[in-house]
């Protein structure tokens, strides 16, 4: 028993001996010191000098930082001096970084204080440092155009059926833009320079109603079209109603049925292979190109109606061209909270610009 004491008292003693004298694989030598491993960190006053963590004593950069005004030749220093103090805030707004509340700074402070004199005094508005204000001047020198993000327009023959070929629309110098409702018929008779020759609707008393007799839609529908004017070209509604959606079913029905008859009645025969004297207009194209789409849904065009006629009347190159007459007849045809807001008219005349504005482009 003793000498199994003394022996493990030698090893213990053994162990701390070579612990104090020997280094050992995970430890240091006794009184050495910890080796520096070199990183670096940007300076805060320049951002092309790097300093070793481990230099404590040179905290600070010992180049001096360049002065904005530095980095831009007199014309360049000029060029974004005057866009400075000469440019609103929705132009400033177009300069990159500068949307925004950076903008409205920009602007009280050259209010407050008078216009910069140097491109250094940016620094003083709020929001505006150096790194900004890098990236705002060099985009005043340089602008770059901006990439249109939106999705790129459907061409106007892929949303016209029967197909017909973009040269032969382009030789109709005016149309009769027809929409279909429940109970009425609206046409706008347009011509290319998008002015509004005859824009009105008609009732019909026989639609919807009962079995649906074709003899009395056939009656409803041939008055309205002995009142249409004469035109290059007949264009018709095409609804983009769901089949999915049952309940649409019977006026679904009502819409084909009326539809077929215009074009009976309008189209007239042609030889083999002319062009078609009626084509239908896809719904969802009119929507589209006057932004009324929400989904898959189209929201009323009413409000943009009224705006075209209030240009018509106010400016001297309106978008669309309303005779006085008309101005005074649908005055107040199209106002938020009315029972009938006219929007088989609305309908009619949307799809008569649309069919020209987006043939033109």
């Amino acid at each position: 028993m003793c000498n199994k004491f003394i022996f493990l008292l030698i090893l213990v003693l053994y162990a701390f001996n070579l612990f104090l004298g020997h280094p050992g694989l995970l430890r240091r030598p006794l009184g050495s010191l910890p080796e520096r491993y070199h990183r670096y960190l940007h300076c805060t006053c320049c951002w092309s000098s790097r300093i070793s963590i481990a230099d404590i004593d040179s905290t600070v950069c010992k180049d001096e930082p360049k002065s904005l005004d530095d980095c831009y030749t007199p014309e360049q220093r000029t060029a974004i001096l005057q866009i400075l103090n000469s440019a609103s805030e929705d132009e400033l707004a177009g300069v990159k970084l500068l949307r925004g509340q950076k903008a409205i700074n920009i602007v009280e402070y050259r209010n407050r204080n008078g216009p910069f004199r140097d491109l250094e005094s940016i620094v003083n508005v709020p929001l505006l440092k150096h790194k900004t204000a890098t990236v705002v001047f060099n985009s005043i020198i340089c602008p770059q155009e901006k990439k249109d993000k939106r999705k790129p327009r459907v061409q106007i023959v892929k949303f016209i059926r029967p197909e017909v070929d973009r040269s032969a629309l382009k030789e109709a110098n005016s149309i009769v833009s027809i929409i279909c409702g429940t109970n009425k018929i609206a046409w706008a008779h347009v011509d290319r320079a998008l002015t509004v020759l005859n824009w009105q609707q008609e009732d019909c008393p026989n639609f919807m109603r009962g079995a649906y007799m074709a003899s009395a839609y056939l009656e409803d529908v041939t008055t309205v079209v002995s009142r249409m004017p004469a035109a290059d070209l007949f264009v018709v509604e095409k609804p983009g109603i769901s089949l999915q959606n049952t309940s649409l079913y019977s006026v679904m029905a009502h819409l084909r049925t009326v539809e077929a008859m215009l074009f009976a009645l309008l189209g007239a025969p042609g030889e083999p292979g002319a062009t078609p004297k009626v084509v239908n207009m896809m719904r969802v194209a009119v929507g589209r190109h006057f932004g009324l789409m929400v989904g898959e849904a189209r929201t009323s065009g009413a409000r943009t109606v009224r705006d075209m006629m209030t240009d018509s009347a106010t400016r001297k190159a309106p978008r669309v061209t309303f005779p006085h007459e008309l101005l005074v007849r649908y005055r107040n045809a199209f106002q938020v909270g009315t029972r009938n807001r006219g929007e088989e008219l609305c309908d009619a005349l949307l799809q008569a610009v649309a069919f020209y504005e987006l043939l033109s482009e």
